[in-house]
Order: structure tokens, then sequence, then C-alpha cells
């Protein structure tokens, strides 16, 4: 490592599984300027290590776990790290974020990013410290859930040891499945699928290698400023109700998807709330790691066998097995998203797959007698022959996309997913600069990568009847996503910043010791979503991927709120051509040749000046 590089160890490790081997490879300080950490590097890793076309569950395929300069440090919600892969639901980039100990027991090996190659020859644990790395067969946790596994790695390595774990769901290769840590998850796209295809079952770290700051007294009076905000009116709605306290506002405003998109309104939503669930059962909250919000709310289930059954619930969870599958019994969701964190499944691609199969079968499109919306056996049952991959579980564990691919024509045209991902719970016919975020984005569908509800929400647009003007807003909440992801820091805390991009450049600035301004951190933001679009570009992207399933752009809405709203397929259209020339890129949405050769040339420097 440079003397003069704080924040960074300035290496990444490379792990061949096949071949058992490691390797220390050298970042160059201008990259990790110009990626910062978190998903820009992760994505600029992925490129380098990555061939075009390439198979997502082939050996070959790389799985990167990258970290950032905030990590380790005493600033809130910093404690994150990016998981970076070719999705197998996708086809497409994929990064996800966690929150955990794993993130800061991994940087502490002495590394900025660790990357996975190659394909173990039996189910593995992969334990790295700063001693090295030991690849050690656990037969033992063959399809174990994921408390379970995490509970029989502590045992037999020991608690000093921090482990990101996949599920049966992950070995099984369910194109959706997560990979978990201390309860969190890197959740979507299925990245836990690419870890099983590698026979990996965890990621051990630990590590004493701690990266310098720059200026730490100027680091302990950020820290404390930013904590001191952290626990102010912006974040208020977090920690007293959680992400679920969105679900009655939604149903109000008939933005809540129900029964497969089919509505944007729940008549049973009051019971689902949590104004409601928090008078009728146990309740407590808890933190991520280095984090002052505390904005996870736990509950406990009575449809489980152990009386301490609790999970931790939130918007999406809610949502997705819930008014999507027209699931009004709390319990029946509760548990829903507590099997889900057991096999390792992503909530949303699982809900949103199996409302689309109780469609199908109402429209005697599949035949399933009973899985019909409302039913809460079925659901539970579903989720279940997923994880373990028996029985219908076989072909729902291919998402929603495949699936309508095999059920045929009909199927298609209300099957809601953009480029193979899932849908979350965001009506995009009510919500209509959102619809806009979902269609372009890089990774799918995504409410993560693209904030546009925040401008559907504001006085800047008619949510049910968007313009050009909604645009360059849109692309706005992308790029601070985009600069959040790299940080990498909690998206609760935007409210909390009236100047974003000056005031986290500034964030910066006692960690790195760089003097970065908005103006350079914006141009990283935009240069790290160019990346993103030339590997999507790499792997096969073409601009019809870039649209809504037929749903969305011809029934409108049946009643409430958002009554008659609905979205050409001719204005969205106009809207994405808007889009790719305010971002620079040809009108369907190609990267120009300057912008390509920009990042080849990032990607051509040499590792080892």
């Amino acid at each position: 490592m440079s003397n003069d590089l704080h924040g960074y160890h300035g290496r990444y490790l490379r792990i061949n599984l096949t071949e058992r081997s490691t390797q220390a490879i050298p970042i160059p300080p201008q990259i990790l300027r110009r990626y910062i950490g978190g998903v820009g590097l992760g994505t600029w890793l992925l490129l380098r290590e990555s061939h075009p076309n390439q198979d997502p569950l082939g050996p070959s395929a790389p799985l990167i776990f990258a970290f950032s300069p905030l990590v380790g440090s005493p600033l809130t919600t910093s404690a994150k790290f990016a998981v970076v892969a070719k999705s197998p639901l996708t086809n497409r980039i994929n990064d996800s974020l966690s929150s955990s100990h794993f993130a800061i027991a991994g940087k502490k090996t002495g590394y900025d990013a660790i990357v996975l190659v190659g394909r173990a020859e039996q189910l593995t644990t992969v334990l790295i410290d700063s001693n090295g790395v030991q690849l050690e067969s656990v037969p033992e946790l063959e399809q174990q859930s994921l408390p379970r596994s995490q509970d029989k790695l502590r045992h037999r390595f020991g608690s000093g040891w921090r482990f990101a774990a996949i599920g049966p769901a992950g070995e099984n290769l369910v194109r959706y499945a997560t990979i978990s840590n201390d309860g969190r998850h890197a959740g979507r796209g299925g990245l836990g699928a690419v870890m099983g295809s590698k026979l990996v079952k965890a990621i051990g770290v630990r590590g004493d290698q701690l990266a310098s700051w720059a200026d730490p007294q100027a680091l302990v009076r950020i820290s404390r400023d930013l904590s001191r905000r952290s626990l102010g009116p912006a974040t208020a709605k977090y920690r007293e109700l959680g992400t679920v306290g969105n679900l009655l506002t939604f149903n109000r405003l008939g933005t809540l998807p129900t029964r497969n998109f089919q509505s944007g309104e729940f008549a049973e939503a009051e019971q689902l709330a949590p104004e409601t669930m928090n008078e009728t059962r146990w309740k407590t909250q808890a933190s991520c790691a280095a984090c002052t919000i505390g904005c996870e709310h736990i509950y406990r289930t009575s449809l489980d066998d152990e009386s301490d059954a609790s999970v931790r619930m939130e918007y999406e969870n809610l949502f997705a097995l819930g008014p999507l599958c027209g699931i009004s019994d709390p319990d029946v969701v509760l548990q829903a998203s507590r099997l889900c964190d057991q096999y390792g499944l992503d909530t949303i691609s699982t809900g949103g797959t199996i409302a689309f199969a109780m469609e199908c079968a109402e429209k005697g499109l599949w035949e399933h007698a009973d899985l019909r919306f409302g039913n809460g056996t079925a659901l539970l049952t579903a989720i279940h022959e997923i994880g373990r991959q028996a029985g219908i579980g076989q072909l729902l564990g291919l998402g929603t996309r495949a699936m309508a691919e095999q059920i045929g024509p009909e199927a298609i045209e209300f099957a809601p997913h953009v480029k193979g991902l899932e849908i979350p719970g965001y009506e995009p016919r009510a919500l209509q600069t959102m619809a806009l975020g979902f269609a372009v984005g890089t990774r799918g569908a995504d409410h993560n990568r693209s904030g546009a509800y925040q401008v559907d929400f504001s006085t800047q647009v008619d949510r049910l009847n968007i313009g050009p003007e909604a645009v360059q807003p849109a692309i706005h909440t992308e790029d601070e996503a985009a600069i959040l992801d790299s940080l990498i820091l909690c998206k609760f805390l935007r409210g909390v910043f009236e100047d974003r991009f000056a005031e986290l450049a500034e964030l910066l600035s006692p960690i790195t010791g760089w003097d970065m301004t908005a103006t350079e951190l914006s141009q990283t933001a935009r240069r790290i979503i160019h990346a993103k679009k030339l590997y999507n570009i790499r792997q096969g992207w073409t601009p019809d991927e870039d649209t809504l399933p037929p749903r969305f752009l011809t029934e409108k809405l049946p009643n409430g709120a958002s009554a008659g709203a609905n979205l050409s397929k001719g204005r969205l259209q106009d809207l994405i051509k808007c889009y790719n020339q305010s971002r620079g890129w040809t009108d369907d949405g190609w990267l120009t040749t300057p912008l390509q050769q920009a990042i080849e040339a990032d990607l051509g420097v040499n590792s080892a000046s």
C-alpha cells in the first residue's frame, strides 16, 4: 500500500477456487478516486474480470465483494459492502448492498475487494484473514437453513469470524437467491445462486489491518455532526415505524401494487399496517452495525413452532408477500418473510413470481388449483417448494420472465418485470417518473438504484401524467444513488443533506485527503452509470429491453386515487429518448464512442502503476 493512500488498502484479493490459488492485485490510486468503492469499484472490477456474453453461473464468472473508503470509519451507516456479479435472473449487471460487521471485518483483511472465480470441488467455506486464505470443506452444511448454517459456522470456526452465507435456495441455484449475513441480505438478482454455482456455502472474514485516515480529528468532528443530524426529523419515520410505515400512505394514494399489479389499492391494507401490528403483537427494534438510525422493526409471528420466532419486516417484504399476493393475514406474511430468510430468497422476487403464478392459475393458463390470490397456505407451500426446488418450485425458481416464456404469449402480457427483475412496491402507472427509472435501470426494475419516486411525491411533476420535465430530476436521483452506493452510506440519510454532492464530498476529505468538489463527485456518479451501461452492452443489451411490460402500457388502473392512470408506449419511448439524450448517449441508449473509450481507458490502466 502506498504510504499516502488513505481510506484504502490499494489492492484486491482474487481467489481462483478451481486452482485453489490467490493473488493480491494492486488497484491504481486514480481508479479508486474515479470509482470510489462499493458499487463503483465493483463495476470496474466486474468489467475487468468478465468476458462478453458470460454465463453467470459458469466457473469463470466473477463474484465480487467490494468495500469502500468509509468502511471502518466512525461515520454512521458506513458499515456496508457491495456484492457485484452478472445476474442469473436478468443476465445483466447486478449490484446489491448489505450492512453488517462483515463489511468491517472484510476490510480489515487488508483488501478493498474480494473476487471469487472458478468452482470448488465440493461445498466449501472460504476463510480470509490477514494471514491468508483457507478453503474448508463443509459437507455438514449442505441444504442447511441460513440461521442453522451461521450457528454451525461460528461453532466450528470460532466467534471471531464474520460470515456471509447462502441458504438452500442458493445451493439449489434459485435465480433470486440471496447472500446473507447477520440477518441482512444482499438480496436482489440472484447473487446467492452465483455463489452456489461456485460451491461456496460461506465466506468468513477477520483481520487486523486498518486503513489510515488523512485527518482523524476532522473525521471525528464530522462523524459526530452526522450522527447528531441522523437523529433528527429527516429520519424520524424510519425510527418510529420503519419502512413499513409507507404501506397505508401508498394505499391511500393508489400506488400500492395489489394482486399482481391488477390494482393500486388493497382493501385489507389496514390489517397489515404497522400501526395495527404494533398494538397486537410483540415487537422490538434494532440497528445495523455502526448505525444510529435504528430502522429495523422486528415482529414475532405466531405461526411457527418456535415460541421466540421473529422476523425483520420492511415495506418490500410486506407488499410483496401481502397485497401483491392478496394476503391480508399478518401472521402469514410474517411467516412467509421468515421462510425467505431461512431459505435465502429475495422477498420481492419471491412474492412477485408467486403473485404472477396466482394470476396465471386464476386465468386458467397454468394448472394449479390451490394457487389463488389470498390463499396463505398456498403461498407458504410455494416458498418451501421454491427453496427446496421441488414440485412447482422448479418453475417458480426461474423467476417471472422465464416462467412467462414457458407458459406462453398471453402470460407474457401481464408478467411484471423489467429485464427479468421483478418490479418492487411502486405502481408504475401512478408513479410515472418511477416508471421511467424502472425502464432504463441497468439492474432492471429497481427502487434503490433510481429514487425517482421522490420526484413523483414532490411538486415538480404530475405523477399521473409526466412529461420531459421529469427526466432531469429522475437522472439526479439515479446519480445520487450511484454515489451513495459507492461510498457506501445508507440512503435513509439523504434527507439530512441539503447539498448532497457537496456534503458527501466533504465526508471523503478527512478520510482520503482528497480535495474533491461537488462537480467532481457528480461526474464520478455519471462515470459509474456509464460503466454499468458498458457492462450490459458487452453482455448483449439491446434498446428494446428499456421498457415496461405491456400491462402498464395498455391497461388503466381500475379504481381509487389513481383510477384511469396509464402510461402509453409512445409516451414512455419519448421519455426514454429524452433520458438517453440527457445522459449523453445515443437516442436509443447506446454509449457514444467517446464515453465508451473513456471507460475502456480506465479498464486498461496498468494495475501495477
